[in-house]
């Protein structure tokens, strides 16, 4: 029976899952492999796109055999990263360049003298950076196809026949206008990027067309983004409601309703406005707060620095001791995003003495990312013009019990953890699935999130007025490390 199943292909930033969503909100007959991005050159991010797509179909086909068949589709994926292809032969023209990636810096820069203000974290740059690499007289202009990972899946599971994208991932790539969530020509041309090389933008929810790489040829009918996907799968569909996913980096998302954010663009506190999700031609707006490094930061204790065996072992290890006995991290590994935005700013790690060890330091570094978290809400509540009573989390980093209890302690309200580790196939799912009928609306989809636990903070008012006072100070004296790359303002 394929009622109440929906297959959700879900691509992270080092991994792509393949799953089954039930009727009932249960993630079944997960299929995982990695496909870790690398870096050839400092503040370079490349992913290999030909082992996405071997990784992709695999995990499909190997979930829907154990779970077959299904309903429909759903897709998941990081968001902005690029990828330029031949669509006749389906063969990358060079490598896709990660969200991370800051080679572009420059080229913002200079498109910044001319007006025209771009963040290297977006899709525009990166799709400027490979033409002109990769065909930089725009001679195969007319069969290259441009795709962030979404586009991507859904040409290979479709054996080509679809090229499309929707909005919550166009959306970031900086090539949409915002008043209309259709492609920008004038920055097409600016960037001299063929209108033909771009996706069509399609609903997150509704029938788009057939996989044909899969038995059964199921309808794809569902697309988000990884940070919107998240922000479904944990029950965020009515305004006010807010998430943080920590996983590489960290996204606080909240929804704002049916009119777009005031802000056009950035907000004076460094938020952004997204589109949510968009059903039946009706779009739900909400607000971005961006943390650059979350995650990555404990891979960095983990694979350089070598304190852990894994990245499971940092709550054992930061448990060992009572507080960081003065140490103090600033998560600044690429830059700070929201509410500075200074890619120019460095991670910093103060107040290292010679009893500090492997425990201080892992603490330090969880405490910093909590800290950055409040960072997020504070911003995100400024440009909203809205409080938020608690905050819903998920992401890797949340299997770990000490952070979660570091980000209520630092925001001094409740958390609410997922049920569901990554709750980004659950909302695809959901998305698919009201597609589908297995769930009427968003509201049935909201009344479905049971949280898995309820953190409450556990200081007092002055002990968190003082981490929080040591932090910004330490903050500060992150910024503008490298000022050249603190000037791009976008």
């Amino acid at each position: 029976m394929s009622a109440g199943k929906i297959l959700v292909v879900d691509v992270g930033t080092s991994s792509v899952r393949s799953s089954i969503v039930t009727a009932d909100s249960e993630v079944t007959c997960i299929h995982q492999a990695a496909v870790l991005p690398s870096s050839p050159n400092p503040g370079e991010v490349e992913l290999d796109a030909d082992a996405i797509k071997q990784a992709v179909l695999s995990t499909a086909r190997a979930a829907l055999a154990d779970g077959g068949p299904v309903s429909g589709v759903g897709i998941a994926n990081q968001r902005a990263s690029t990828v330029v292809w031949d669509a006749e032969t389906s063969q990358p023209i060079g490598p896709g360049i990660g969200w991370q990636d800051l080679r572009t810096v420059i080229n913002c820069l200079l498109l910044q003298a001319e007006g025209l203000r771009l963040a290297p974290n977006m899709s525009a740059t990166k799709l400027q950076w490979l033409l002109d690499t990769y065909d930089p007289e725009r001679h195969h202009a007319a069969r290259l196809r441009f795709g962030t990972i979404d586009t991507w899946v859904a040409w290979v599971l479709s054996d080509g026949s679809l090229h499309v994208t929707d909005p919550t991932n166009a959306g970031v790539t900086g090539l949409v206008d915002p008043s209309t969530t259709a492609w920008d020509e004038g920055v097409l041309a600016t960037l001299n990027v063929p209108a033909s090389m771009m996706p069509t933008i399609v609903d997150s929810s509704g029938a788009i067309g057939p996989l044909s790489a899969l038995d059964g040829a199921p309808i794809l009918c569902g697309i988000a983004g990884d940070q919107q996907a998240s922000l479904i799968g944990q029950g965020c569909t009515s305004p006010g409601l807010a998430k943080i996913t920590f996983g590489t980096g960290g996204m606080l998302d909240v929804v704002v309703g049916p009119t777009p954010p005031v802000a056009a663009a950035r907000g004076e506190r460094g938020t952004f406005p997204i589109v949510t999700s968009r059903r039946g031609g009706t779009t739900t707006w909400g607000i971005e707060a961006i943390m650059l490094s979350a995650g990555a930061c404990v891979e960095w204790l983990r694979d350089d620095l070598g304190l852990l065996e894994t990245s499971g072992d940092s709550e054992a290890l930061a448990r060992s001791c009572d507080t960081t006995d003065g140490v103090t991290f600033v998560p600044a590994l690429l830059g700070l995003g929201t509410p500075d935005w200074d890619f120019g700013a460095r991670g910093l790690l103060l107040g290292i003495t010679r009893g500090t060890g492997r425990a201080e330091i892992t603490r330090a570094v969880l405490e910093g990312i909590a800290q950055r978290g409040l960072d997020l809400v504070e911003s995100a509540e400024a440009d909203a013009g809205l409080s938020l009573a608690s905050v819903r989390v998920d992401g890797g980093m949340t299997a770990n019990g000490l952070f979660v209890e570091m980000v209520a302690d630092a925001l001094g309200r409740p958390v609410e953890v997922s049920p569901v580790l990554e709750a980004t196939t659950l909302g695809a799912g959901y998305l698919a699935g009201i597609a589908q009928g297995l769930w009427a609306d968003e509201a049935e989809v909201a009344s479905a999130f049971s949280p898995r636990a309820v953190v409450e903070p556990q200081i007092d008012d002055a002990t968190r007025a003082a981490m929080r006072e040591r932090f910004l100070e330490a903050k500060r004296r992150s910024e503008r490390t490298i000022p050249d790359l603190s000037g791009v303002e976008f």
